[in-house]
């Protein structure tokens, strides 16, 4: 995979816009889910820790948390080339769900 394909698939996934931040992209829908790097060759994405662990421990060879604070909360550099179009796909669409907007009957009522 590389960087084309990358935004192909983002911007597939229902809701998701392209913006700069800093030096990179970033892709959200309610939140930002992924960034692209400037080199294009890797990405950040955002998963869960236990996601992260999974991808981390399933392709070492194409995910690896990020080595900060930032890591620590799920977010993982994905080596592009490493990854299929199916993991690339299953990656971005599992960061996106967790991104999507809170609905009404999962807002906790106060």
């Amino acid at each position: 995979m590389n960087a084309a394909d990358f935004r192909r698939i983002a911007l597939a996934l229902e809701g998701t816009t392209e913006a700069p931040h800093f030096d990179r992209i970033a892709y959200k829908v309610a939140r930002t889910y992924a960034t692209l790097a400037p080199d294009k060759r890797t990405a950040n994405i955002r998963f869960t820790s236990d996601q992260q662990q999974l991808k981390c421990t399933v392709a070492p060879e194409a995910f690896a948390p990020l080595d900060n604070a930032w890591g620590l909360q799920g977010w993982t550099m994905a080596t592009l080339s490493a990854l299929s179009r199916p993991e690339l796909q299953a990656a971005l669409e599992m960061a996106w769900r967790s991104a999507l907007p809170k609905t009404s009957t999962t807002k906790k009522r106060g």
